[in-house]
Formats: C-alpha cells, structure tokens, sequence
C-alpha cells in the first residue's frame, strides 16, 4: 500500500463522501475511488459501505482508521527528519504534537514559542490528528504530546485534563431559540443539527448523545464539518443550529448567537496526552499547557 492510498482512507473516513475527499485532497474523485479498491484488495476486506445515497465505515475500517493516522504522521516525521539531514541538522531532535480538531488551539500557539526559547534544538511539529489516532501514535512513539478529548479506551499513555468545556449552540439571530441564555437537550429534540463528524471526535459526540439521551430528546445531527468555521457558515445560511465546544469559538461569528447547553453531560473534558514516559520537552509543554490553561480562559459570550 502507498501513500495516496493511505490518504484516500482517511479523507473518505472523515468526509464519509468520496466527492469531497476528492476535492479535500486536490484530485480527481476516480483516483480516490481506486486507491480505496487497491486497499481494499490489499487488506483482504471492505472499508466502507457504500450506497447511492451514503458512505459509511465497516467495522474493519473504524478499527483501522487510528492506525491510518498514525501510519501518515509517522511518514509526515519521516520526512521531516530526512530534511533536517539533509540540511546538516543532524543533532536536531523532533516533537511531534497531535491536536484534535475543536480544542484550543489558542492555548497551543500562546505556549509554543515559550518552548522554542527554552529548547532551541528541538524541531517541533504539530500534526492535526484525531484523539483515537493520538492515543495508538503515542504507544508507538510516532508522536510525543497530544491535545485532544476525554474517551473510552485511555490506556497505556498519561492523561491529565486541561479543561471542561462546555457544549454550545450556534443559532441565527433571527431564531426563535436565539433569545434564550441557556438551551437544554429536550429543547433542540428534533431541530436540525450540525456538528462534529464521529470519525474526528468519538468522545464529543458520545458525551454530546449521552446528553440527549438523559434528556430524553432525539438527537438528529443532518450534516458534520470538520472544523467550527464550516459549521458557522452553514448555520448563517440557515441550514440548521449547530454544536460546538467553548474551546473551539475564538471569536464571536457575526450573525449568529452562541447559547450554552445546559444540564447533565453538556461538558466535554479537553485533555492533554504523552507517553508513560514522556521526553523533557514534552513534559515541559505539558506543563505549559496545564498552567497556561489555569491562567487564561477567554469564554466566547453573545453581546
């Protein structure tokens, strides 16, 4: 298996759409298409289910995806050590830093140049990757640190929280909801939500289901994006209401209001990830990340 098949694997995963993991990755949707055949041919088994009208994972391809991720990120470090070689940085090391989509990334780029001055030699790297990808990359040593969300199956690797997080809803400002402080789950029963995709962040969206489920109201997500700006623009053309992390708002989107939810498992625990035993320069920004979280929180409030 190749690259591009790696890469198609993952797009499609997270897109669960072979026409965006096509656009996503810059290439035609029939080279997509192939590169998931000759996978699949290769591992002996179906990644995805696919129909007319929807794309979804097999069981295969949910138990193989974190390893895609980390397969990429340690060919990504690959190449990023072969051209610190190459450029006679031979006694430079490397951090990897994996960081799942909708935590703070604010909170990483304020610590970041505090761990450059202190560890001038050290390359670091920071790698967009999924919490379940993190977890499998640290066991192996592909990465060092990761930022991502509390989950099921934490083992063999250190965890402390950096943060909880509260859910919040993306409403229009001409929403019948938008003039409320708080929102609970039975009052979004039914409403057209848009969100996280579950490839991306199992953890959300298990707390965000157990939520709904105390509530007793139907969770009903009709559309996911990657990323909390996609989210607000579907939601300013009116496509529905969307749900989102505190962490995730780095700035008031205009147009819409942010409401909390309210009630039980309406919070969502951010954590940081390192090996059980870490190197110094990611103990020193675990360290960073734990104080810098404890002295600024900046929350995202409606005017």
């Amino acid at each position: 298996m190749d690259r591009i098949e790696l890469e198609a694997f993952v797009a499609v995963a997270e897109e669960l759409h072979f026409g965006r993991a096509a656009e996503r990755l810059h290439r035609g949707q029939p080279t997509v298409s192939d590169a998931i055949r000759r996978l699949e041919s290769a591992l002996g088994g179906r990644l995805f289910h696919r129909t007319s009208r929807r794309v979804s994972l097999t069981d295969l391809g949910a138990a193989l995806l974190p390893d895609a991720h980390a397969t990429l990120a340690q060919l990504r470090r690959f190449q990023q050590r072969g051209r610190s070689l190459a450029a006679g940085e031979g006694t430079r090391t490397t951090l990897v830093v994996g960081h799942a989509e909708y935590t703070d990334h604010q909170l990483l780029l304020r610590c970041l140049p505090q761990l450059r001055d202190r560890f001038p030699d050290v390359t670091i790297v920071p790698e967009p990757m999924p919490t379940t990808a993190q977890l499998t990359a640290l066991r192996t040593e592909t990465i060092g640190l990761g930022i991502g969300w509390a989950t099921d199956g934490i083992t063999g690797v250190r965890a402390r929280v950096l943060s909880t997080e509260r859910f919040m809803a993306l409403v229009p400002e001409t929403h019948p909801l938008a003039g409320h402080t708080e929102l609970t789950a039975s009052e979004l029963s039914t409403t057209a939500l848009l969100t996280w995709p579950h490839q991306i962040n199992s953890g959300l969206c298990d707390r965000l289901l157990a939520a709904f489920h105390i509530g007793g109201a139907d969770l009903r997500i009709i559309r996911t994006a990657d990323n909390v700006h996609a989210i607000a623009a579907h939601v300013a053309a009116g496509t529905g209401i969307g749900i989102t992390v505190e962490s995730a708002l780095d700035h008031q989107p205009p147009g819409l209001r942010t409401i909390p939810l309210t009630g039980p498992s309406t919070t969502a625990d951010q954590i940081v990830l390192t090996p059980t035993a870490p190197s110094p320069t990611a103990t020193a920004l675990r360290d960073l990340l734990l104080q810098t979280s404890t002295e600024t929180r900046w929350p995202i409030r409606s005017p």
